[in-house]
């Protein structure tokens, strides 16, 4: 999970620190009922890049290999796990809300200390106004906008994505990937979820610890999690949690891509 936001319950009193904006505090309201209560627009907020330390870049190969998933980047150090989502422009990036700061860049296929394709500046962090207003868990999710500067080729078409998947129920077999802050490479695990309340999806996959928040859940191509949510992903590295992919991801995603 992502290094501020360790692992832990998330009671009635937490407080978030969202976008670098201010706190936000609340234990929110179901998505739907946020919708039907007319919550808030969607929040798109530039996102600056500070100078910073930078991981070793290798130079992109001819062929790279296609890669979606990658480590975020702040601070010069890896604090969640995003992936590439397909879109129009070829440059959307989806994670966890909670995951969204100042300074982020991504790094699609990042292992062993190297980011193959370089590292991509995120210059717009999309969330769900009921997340910034109250940190809804059932709205834990964000799309990035990125970049690489003096590189005319998308990210998608240097990586492949995969499609945004909602409205697909709960009980699927799913490959999870994340990246935990104390190592440099993916870990991997094909799980099966389950429903946990009303919004939430459950997977038992080991060695999940604080990193991988933000790590998709994919299924037949299409992304229908990624860690985050309940307990901002679990308490544990055993077991993930994802806000359910339904309406209000598909309202943001659409809010995004136009």
């Amino acid at each position: 999970m992502a290094i501020e936001f360790p692992r832990t319950a998330l009671t009635a009193a937490a407080a978030l620190l969202v976008m670098g904006t201010g706190l936000v505090l609340g234990t929110g309201t179901t998505a739907d009922d946020a919708y039907a209560a007319g919550a808030p627009a969607p929040v798109t907020t530039p996102v600056t890049t500070p100078v910073a330390a930078a991981p070793v870049v290798s130079p992109a190969p001819a062929k790279p290999a296609a890669s979606p998933v990658g480590a975020l980047f702040a601070g010069g150090r890896h604090f969640c796990t995003a992936s590439v989502v397909h879109s129009t422009a070829g440059d959307l990036v989806l994670t966890a809300a909670h995951c969204v700061r100042d300074g982020m860049t991504f790094a699609p296929g990042y292992h062993d200390g190297v980011a193959p394709l370089g590292m991509w500046t995120v210059t717009s962090a999309t969330v769900a106004g009921g997340w910034t207003s109250s940190a809804d868990p059932d709205l834990d999710f964000a799309f990035l906008t990125v970049r690489q500067s003096g590189n005319p080729a998308s990210l998608e078409s240097l990586t492949g994505a995969n499609v945004l998947g909602t409205n697909r129920g709960f009980e699927h077999r799913i490959t999870l990937t994340g990246y935990p802050d104390t190592t440099d490479s993916p870990v991997v695990c094909d799980g099966d979820t389950t429903r946990s309340g009303s919004y939430q999806l459950r997977v038992a996959c080991p060695g999940f610890p604080d990193g991988t928040s933000g790590g998709p859940w994919v299924t037949g191509g299409a992304v229908i999690g990624v860690i985050g949510g309940y307990q901002l992903g679990g308490d544990t590295p055993d077991v993930s949690y994802s806000a359910c992919f339904d309406d209000d991801i598909a309202k943001l995603y659409a809010s995004v891509t136009g």
